[in-house]
């Protein structure tokens, strides 16, 4: 008992010291699907109307150097959820995934849902006494048993299917809320968002919204469809996507309405609201065959995509609004990372980690109060060992100096120095050996440490049927003529 009156009179100085009140600041976590680095304004964007986000950044902090954990879905969100590296849990590639049976090598097997014994960070903020909520994306597991029901959210609803009209549901959470037979995926989204917020009582609570947009397939409301039809056809403009650029409005659309649903409630100056995306921008539009059709959008002046370890497949926006400590329009270049989530709300909360449970990430509280804080980490890292848009590989940034190491035995690895070369133009691997072999040697015992699952010779190697991708779903080729014109060089990404 003594142990704990000493323990909250420090959760009440330091909440003091950093300039909010010791009661538990409501949170909530919006994490857009798929949205690039520079596809909203406040990022540079000229050409999609972002009003929404632009004004969260002018309320907040945005930081130039967060990176999403993983190049696809699953294992950010993984790393959302558990404060760790994915590469521990195994949950490496999007679930279920894909692979390349005739490849250089055999790609691991992904962990096929988050293990129910790991602590989530819901579960960690119900124990500080918060009630807390889930909607939209889940992508953690199919089965009934691995949904957010059973990983600390109270309430939650999630939701599946395309985004066109009347061709989605909740599949899994509460039921009996279902969309209108006109209704577009995000606008239901935001509608859920903003029902959970009002019905919200004197408890503090965590939501986490978790839109599909400006996931593939493309489709979004006509009228912001033909907005920038007309747009690109003022400009010039070949891209981004008129429908790319529609869903990403919607997407804003979407911040827009919980924030002043919010405000609405009387709660901003008690509500964290963060917002970011669960890996870089895709920049082709591809069929269920993973062909690649359309462009969609440019990740410049970053290079790569979603399903790479290039910038463009990993540097992701990331807003905190916070009136109580974070000051309007600040800016920060720190790096951070998707498992800085996890200790940041809970140090908010005034709550304790899970204490048999590694956390890999570090609090952006002091980073939040300071934006040139320095957190006390040397380097992250990122593990990606499988066939997708590009190469298995993995990398590691320290400093300004990024290593992407392939893992598909060939040996070869690229060296780019960001502080002089964001768009990674300038592979200085060859200029720079002793570098490299540093950094290798890191990145080595970072997977040793983390007991990362890597990719084996594959003794079936057939180079004419390589480019051929099969189903993890059935265990079947899909569509193996289209796959072979699936872009295989590095000059054709």
């Amino acid at each position: 008992m003594k142990f704990c009156s000493i323990f909250a009179l420090f959760s009440f100085l330091f909440a003091s010291s950093l300039g909010f009140s010791a009661e538990k600041p409501n949170i909530i976590y919006i994490m857009a699907d798929d949205l690039g680095w520079a596809d909203i304004g406040c990022y540079g964007n000229d050409f999609i109307e972002t009003p929404h986000l632009d004004q969260l950044a002018k309320d907040g902090m945005r930081f130039t150097d967060f990176y999403a954990a993983g190049a696809v879905c699953s294992p950010t969100r993984c790393a959302v959820q558990s404060g760790q590296n994915q590469a521990r849990i195994g949950i490496t590639a999007h679930i279920p995934g894909h692979w390349r049976p005739f490849e250089r090598v055999q790609t691991p097997l992904t962990t096929m849902a988050l293990p129910l014994d790991v602590v989530t960070v819901a579960e960690s903020l119900k124990k500080s006494g918060y009630t807390t909520g889930y909607i939209g994306k889940w992508h953690l597991g199919n089965a009934p048993e691995f949904q957010p029901e059973h990983q600390g959210y109270d309430w939650s609803a999630v939701v599946g299917g395309p985004f066109l009209p009347g061709k989605f549901r909740v599949q899994h959470g509460d039921k009996s809320v279902q969309p209108k037979t006109d209704q577009f995926r995000t606008d239901f989204e935001a509608q859920l968002a903003e029902s959970y917020v009002a019905k919200q009582g004197d408890d503090p609570f965590f939501l986490m919204v978790s839109p599909y947009a400006v996931h593939i397939p493309l489709a979004s409301r006509s009228d912001l469809v033909a907005k920038y039809e007309k747009k690109a056809k003022e400009t010039g403009r070949n891209l981004p996507h008129p429908v790319y650029a529609a869903m990403t409005e919607e997407l804003d659309e979407l911040v827009g309405r919980i924030v002043a649903s919010v405000e609405k409630a009387g709660l901003t100056d008690e509500t964290m609201i963060v917002f970011s995306s669960d890996n870089g921008g895709l920049y082709r539009r591809y069929d269920y065959t993973e062909q690649a059709d359309d462009d969609v959008t440019s990740n410049a002046p970053l290079r790569g995509e979603k399903g790479q370890l290039y910038e463009g497949g990993i540097r992701v926006p990331l807003i905190v609004k916070f009136p109580p400590l974070v000051k309007p329009g600040s800016e920060s270049a720190t790096v951070s990372i998707s498992y800085d989530f996890f200790p940041t709300f809970v140090e908010l909360a005034s709550g304790n980690l899970p204490e048999n449970q590694t956390i890999d990430g570090l609090s952006l509280m002091p980073v939040l109060k300071e934006p040139s804080t320095a957190l006390k980490r040397n380097a992250i890292h990122f593990h990606y060992p499988h066939y997708h848009h590009h190469r298995p590989a993995a990398a590691i940034r320290e400093g300004e100096w990024k290593l992407i190491e392939y893992l598909d035995n060939t040996g070869e690895a690229e060296l780019y120095n960001l502080a002089a070369d964001i768009g990674e133009e300038k592979d200085l691997s060859d200029e720079k050996n002793g570098r490299v072999a540093d950094l290798r040697g890191k990145l080595k015992r970072w997977h040793s440490s983390v007991t990362a699952r890597m990719p084996i010779i594959n003794p079936h190697y057939d180079e004419k049927r390589a480019p051929e991708w099969w189903s993890l779903r059935n265990g079947q080729p899909i569509d193996s003529e289209a796959r072979k014109r699936f872009p295989q060089t590095e000059k054709d990404l």
